[in-house]
């Protein structure tokens, strides 16, 4: 097994998953066809591994829609809280690295990359709300503009009283209940 390979065992369970929690969540995704979707994962293995990665984290990944320029579903981590497996991080590599004393195992960015996903932007973060709540309790860092992450800042969003928030830290900093959620295009 490569580095970025799944054994045929964890393939099959992986897209016994996928496809269970698939008709679970209809809504998320009316109208699309899991044989299709079933297809093209199987087609993609560096894709397979990525969602392998989101749900070993406890991300949840569904589809959520469908991107008709790229011709691809788009999958993003749907557990009902910020994944488990990715809390307390802060956001990106300089900011770990600038934390003197008590430093997380790693950030936010580094574990996207390392995952092959991208972390949500605030518009991808508002229409996962819309499907349903999410991060009632917790919350997720966001893709920051650069000119907020120069100032040493960065965006993270959570869902209270029927509302998205968008607020801000330092980038440097981390809680237990903050994460990320990802996003990945199959």
């Amino acid at each position: 097994m490569t580095e970025k390979a799944l054994s045929s065992e964890q393939m099959e369970i992986l897209i016994s998953q996928l496809e269970e929690r698939f008709y679970k969540n209809m809504h998320r995704h009316e109208g699309m066809d899991w044989n299709a979707i079933q297809a093209k994962l199987t087609n993609n293995m560096e894709k397979l591994w990525s969602l392998y990665e989101m749900e070993r984290t406890a991300g949840e990944p569904d589809v959520i829609g469908y991107d008709n320029e790229t011709s691809a579903y788009i999958f993003c981590d749907c557990s009902k809280e910020s994944p488990k497996g990715r809390r307390s991080v802060c956001y990106d590599h300089a900011a770990l690295e600038s934390r003197k004393k008590h430093k997380p195992a790693t950030s936010a960015i580094d574990m996207a990359n390392a995952m092959d996903i991208e972390i949500l932007t605030e518009e991808q973060y508002r229409y996962l709300q819309i499907l349903e709540s999410f991060d009632t309790k917790t919350s997720s860092w966001i893709k920051t503009p650069s000119a907020i992450r120069e100032l040493g800042g960065a965006l993270f969003c959570d869902y209270r009283f029927e509302q998205v928030f968008v607020y801000h830290n330092g980038a440097e900093s981390y809680y237990a209940s903050r994460g990320f959620r990802g996003v990945l295009y199959v």
